[in-house]
Protein backbone atom coordinates (compact mmCIF):
# COMPACT_ATOMS: atom_id res chain seq x y z
CA UNK A 1 0.00 0.00 0.00
CA UNK A 2 1.10 3.63 -1.03
CA UNK A 3 2.76 5.32 2.43
CA UNK A 4 0.46 8.10 1.77
CA UNK A 5 -2.45 6.22 2.01
CA UNK A 6 -1.79 4.23 4.54
CA UNK A 7 -1.14 6.91 6.93
CA UNK A 8 -4.40 8.23 5.73
CA UNK A 9 -6.25 5.12 6.83
CA UNK A 10 -4.49 5.06 10.57
CA UNK A 11 -5.65 9.07 10.57
CA UNK A 12 -9.10 7.73 9.72
CA UNK A 13 -9.19 4.72 12.24
CA UNK A 14 -7.38 6.84 15.16
CA UNK A 15 -10.18 9.87 14.78
CA UNK A 16 -12.79 7.50 14.04
CA UNK A 17 -12.66 5.89 17.78
CA UNK A 18 -14.63 6.85 20.69
CA UNK A 19 -12.72 8.90 23.36
CA UNK A 20 -12.07 6.62 26.38
CA UNK A 21 -10.75 9.51 28.04
CA UNK A 22 -11.80 9.96 32.08
CA UNK A 23 -13.46 13.11 30.86
CA UNK A 24 -14.81 11.82 27.15
CA UNK A 25 -13.42 14.84 25.10
CA UNK A 26 -10.42 16.85 24.77
CA UNK A 27 -9.02 19.74 27.19
CA UNK A 28 -10.61 23.24 26.45
CA UNK A 29 -7.10 24.60 26.81
CA UNK A 30 -5.57 21.26 24.40
CA UNK A 31 -8.70 22.28 21.81
CA UNK A 32 -7.04 24.67 19.38
CA UNK A 33 -4.19 23.03 19.14
CA UNK A 34 -5.65 19.71 18.27
CA UNK A 35 -7.65 21.13 16.08
CA UNK A 36 -4.70 22.62 14.18
CA UNK A 37 -2.73 19.23 14.04
CA UNK A 38 -5.90 17.29 13.13
CA UNK A 39 -6.62 19.33 9.93
CA UNK A 40 -3.44 19.16 8.60
CA UNK A 41 -2.71 15.98 5.89
CA UNK A 42 0.46 15.13 7.27
CA UNK A 43 -0.54 14.79 11.32
CA UNK A 44 -3.46 13.36 13.85
CA UNK A 45 -3.27 13.04 17.80
CA UNK A 46 -3.55 10.25 19.44
CA UNK A 47 -3.87 11.49 22.75
CA UNK A 48 -3.56 14.87 24.96
CA UNK A 49 -3.95 16.68 28.43
CA UNK A 50 -3.87 20.07 28.87
CA UNK A 51 -2.80 20.14 32.00
CA UNK A 52 -4.02 19.12 35.58
CA UNK A 53 -3.78 19.23 39.54
CA UNK A 54 -4.44 16.19 40.98
CA UNK A 55 -4.68 14.40 44.30
CA UNK A 56 -4.76 10.73 44.03
CA UNK A 57 -4.98 7.93 47.00
CA UNK A 58 -2.87 5.31 46.39
CA UNK A 59 -1.67 1.89 48.59
CA UNK A 60 2.50 0.95 48.10
CA UNK A 61 3.72 -2.08 48.71
CA UNK A 62 7.19 -2.64 50.70
CA UNK A 63 9.32 -2.05 48.14
CA UNK A 64 7.16 1.91 47.41
CA UNK A 65 6.57 1.06 44.38
CA UNK A 66 2.91 2.27 43.74
CA UNK A 67 0.62 -0.35 42.59
CA UNK A 68 -1.85 -0.34 39.78
CA UNK A 69 -5.04 0.69 41.16
CA UNK A 70 -5.75 4.12 43.14
CA UNK A 71 -8.35 6.55 44.24
CA UNK A 72 -8.47 9.56 41.88
CA UNK A 73 -9.72 12.08 45.26
CA UNK A 74 -9.65 15.03 43.22
CA UNK A 75 -8.58 16.26 39.93
CA UNK A 76 -8.70 19.92 37.96
CA UNK A 77 -7.64 21.67 34.84
CA UNK A 78 -8.52 25.18 36.64
CA UNK A 79 -6.38 26.79 39.64
CA UNK A 80 -7.12 25.25 42.86
CA UNK A 81 -7.80 26.01 46.23
CA UNK A 82 -7.09 24.73 50.19
CA UNK A 83 -10.56 24.18 51.19
CA UNK A 84 -11.08 21.40 47.86
CA UNK A 85 -7.96 19.72 48.87
CA UNK A 86 -8.52 19.41 52.52
CA UNK A 87 -12.64 18.60 51.67
CA UNK A 88 -11.01 15.66 49.63
CA UNK A 89 -8.27 14.36 51.73
CA UNK A 90 -10.94 13.57 54.03
CA UNK A 91 -11.49 10.79 52.06
CA UNK A 92 -8.01 9.51 51.72
CA UNK A 93 -7.06 6.33 53.58
CA UNK A 94 -3.66 5.20 52.02
CA UNK A 95 -0.83 7.54 51.12
CA UNK A 96 -2.25 10.74 49.67
CA UNK A 97 -0.10 12.43 46.74
CA UNK A 98 -0.60 15.95 45.50
CA UNK A 99 0.28 16.49 41.70
CA UNK A 100 0.19 18.87 38.86
CA UNK A 101 0.96 17.31 35.50
CA UNK A 102 1.78 19.69 32.39
CA UNK A 103 0.02 19.81 29.11
CA UNK A 104 1.06 16.21 26.86
CA UNK A 105 0.41 15.47 23.15
CA UNK A 106 0.83 12.58 21.42
CA UNK A 107 0.75 12.98 17.43
CA UNK A 108 1.27 10.46 14.46
CA UNK A 109 3.63 11.60 11.95
CA UNK A 110 3.32 11.26 8.27
CA UNK A 111 7.35 11.30 8.07
CA UNK A 112 10.23 12.17 9.94
CA UNK A 113 10.85 15.41 8.19
CA UNK A 114 7.07 16.17 9.71
CA UNK A 115 7.93 15.15 13.13
CA UNK A 116 11.10 17.25 13.66
CA UNK A 117 9.05 20.05 12.15
CA UNK A 118 6.63 19.82 15.38
CA UNK A 119 9.98 18.46 18.11
CA UNK A 120 11.04 22.07 17.04
CA UNK A 121 8.20 24.01 17.54
CA UNK A 122 7.67 22.21 20.55
CA UNK A 123 11.20 22.74 22.08
CA UNK A 124 10.80 26.33 21.19
CA UNK A 125 7.42 26.68 23.03
CA UNK A 126 9.51 25.47 26.23
CA UNK A 127 8.36 21.47 25.69
CA UNK A 128 11.92 20.80 25.98
CA UNK A 129 11.42 17.24 27.11
CA UNK A 130 9.27 16.19 23.78
CA UNK A 131 10.57 13.35 21.84
CA UNK A 132 10.29 11.44 18.65
CA UNK A 133 9.57 7.52 18.15
CA UNK A 134 9.61 5.60 14.75
CA UNK A 135 7.85 2.18 15.25
CA UNK A 136 8.54 -1.02 13.28
CA UNK A 137 6.05 -0.80 10.93
CA UNK A 138 7.12 3.14 10.11
CA UNK A 139 4.84 4.55 12.43
CA UNK A 140 6.15 7.84 13.23
CA UNK A 141 5.27 9.53 16.88
CA UNK A 142 6.13 12.82 18.34
CA UNK A 143 5.55 13.05 22.04
CA UNK A 144 5.46 16.43 23.29
CA UNK A 145 5.99 17.34 27.03
CA UNK A 146 7.99 18.46 29.43
CA UNK A 147 9.56 18.44 33.20
CA UNK A 148 7.24 21.23 34.63
CA UNK A 149 5.33 19.00 37.18
CA UNK A 150 5.24 18.59 40.84
CA UNK A 151 4.43 15.96 42.92
CA UNK A 152 4.08 15.84 46.98
CA UNK A 153 2.85 13.32 49.53
CA UNK A 154 0.46 14.43 52.01
CA UNK A 155 -0.49 11.56 53.83
CA UNK A 156 0.62 8.05 55.02
CA UNK A 157 -1.69 5.39 55.58
CA UNK A 158 -4.52 8.12 56.32
CA UNK A 159 -2.57 9.73 58.33
CA UNK A 160 -2.09 13.87 57.56
CA UNK A 161 1.52 14.34 57.38
CA UNK A 162 1.75 18.25 56.67
CA UNK A 163 0.49 21.13 57.87
CA UNK A 164 -2.75 23.12 56.48
CA UNK A 165 -0.33 26.00 55.55
CA UNK A 166 2.07 23.50 54.04
CA UNK A 167 -0.80 22.66 51.54
CA UNK A 168 -1.49 26.24 50.34
CA UNK A 169 1.63 26.50 50.14
CA UNK A 170 2.17 23.57 47.49
CA UNK A 171 -1.28 24.98 45.69
CA UNK A 172 0.55 28.43 45.15
CA UNK A 173 3.53 26.89 43.06
CA UNK A 174 1.06 24.45 41.66
CA UNK A 175 -1.41 27.30 40.37
CA UNK A 176 1.54 28.81 39.41
CA UNK A 177 2.70 25.63 37.20
CA UNK A 178 -0.66 26.09 36.06
CA UNK A 179 -0.59 29.25 34.12
CA UNK A 180 3.00 29.24 32.90
CA UNK A 181 1.32 25.46 31.30
CA UNK A 182 -1.15 27.37 29.38
CA UNK A 183 1.40 30.49 28.45
CA UNK A 184 3.57 27.45 26.89
CA UNK A 185 0.34 26.03 24.92
CA UNK A 186 -0.17 29.27 23.83
CA UNK A 187 2.93 29.63 22.35
CA UNK A 188 3.19 26.17 21.14
CA UNK A 189 -0.12 26.89 19.19
CA UNK A 190 1.79 30.15 17.52
CA UNK A 191 4.84 28.34 16.81
CA UNK A 192 2.76 25.65 14.70
CA UNK A 193 0.53 28.19 12.82
CA UNK A 194 4.03 30.00 11.68
CA UNK A 195 5.74 26.07 10.85
CA UNK A 196 2.36 25.37 8.87
CA UNK A 197 2.54 29.07 6.72
CA UNK A 198 5.85 28.09 6.58
CA UNK A 199 5.24 25.12 4.99
CA UNK A 200 2.60 26.04 2.43
CA UNK A 201 4.76 28.99 1.09
CA UNK A 202 7.36 26.19 0.37
CA UNK A 203 5.33 23.79 -0.96
CA UNK A 204 3.67 26.40 -3.54
CA UNK A 205 7.42 27.80 -4.37
CA UNK A 206 8.18 24.49 -5.03
CA UNK A 207 5.13 23.71 -7.21
CA UNK A 208 5.58 26.85 -9.24
CA UNK A 209 9.48 25.41 -9.85
CA UNK A 210 8.08 21.96 -10.92
CA UNK A 211 5.78 24.14 -13.75
CA UNK A 212 8.46 26.37 -14.87
CA UNK A 213 10.39 23.44 -15.14
CA UNK A 214 7.87 21.33 -17.30
CA UNK A 215 7.39 24.57 -19.35
CA UNK A 216 11.09 25.32 -20.25
CA UNK A 217 11.21 21.30 -21.06
CA UNK A 218 7.72 21.97 -23.83
CA UNK A 219 9.02 24.95 -25.00
CA UNK A 220 13.05 23.32 -25.30
CA UNK A 221 11.34 20.36 -27.38
CA UNK A 222 8.98 22.47 -29.91
CA UNK A 223 11.92 24.20 -30.91
CA UNK A 224 14.24 21.95 -31.35
CA UNK A 225 11.50 20.46 -33.52
CA UNK A 226 11.18 23.81 -35.61
CA UNK A 227 14.81 23.52 -36.01
CA UNK A 228 14.76 20.52 -37.63
CA UNK A 229 11.59 20.68 -39.47
CA UNK A 230 11.68 23.48 -42.57
CA UNK A 231 8.10 22.90 -43.68
CA UNK A 232 7.24 24.99 -40.12
CA UNK A 233 6.86 28.83 -41.65
CA UNK A 234 7.81 32.00 -39.77
CA UNK A 235 3.52 32.40 -39.99
CA UNK A 236 2.91 29.07 -38.87
CA UNK A 237 5.27 29.49 -35.89
CA UNK A 238 2.70 32.84 -34.80
CA UNK A 239 0.49 31.10 -35.03
CA UNK A 240 1.42 28.26 -32.89
CA UNK A 241 2.72 31.29 -30.48
CA UNK A 242 -0.67 32.15 -30.38
CA UNK A 243 -2.30 29.36 -29.70
CA UNK A 244 0.10 27.20 -27.47
CA UNK A 245 2.43 29.43 -25.62
CA UNK A 246 0.22 32.61 -24.63
CA UNK A 247 -2.21 29.96 -22.98
CA UNK A 248 0.64 28.84 -21.03
CA UNK A 249 2.04 32.30 -19.59
CA UNK A 250 -1.44 32.68 -18.58
CA UNK A 251 -1.91 30.19 -16.23
CA UNK A 252 1.61 30.48 -14.86
CA UNK A 253 0.81 34.20 -14.40
CA UNK A 254 -2.36 33.06 -12.64
CA UNK A 255 -0.50 30.95 -10.55
CA UNK A 256 1.36 33.47 -8.77
CA UNK A 257 -1.20 36.06 -7.98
Amino acid sequence: MDRRAEFGRWKAQSLGKADLSRKGSVDEDAVRVVQLLNAQEEFFTTSSCAGRILLLDASTSDSGIQKQHCCWLLVTHKPCVKDDVMAALKGATSNAVLKFEPFILHVQCQTLQDAQTLHSAAVASGFRNSGITVGKRGKTMLAVRSTHGLEVPLSHQGKLMVTEEYIEFLLTIANQKMEENKKRIERFYNCLQQAMERKAISSSHSETKEKNSLLCTHKNKRNQGKAHDPSITEDHEKELEGADGLGISAALFSEED
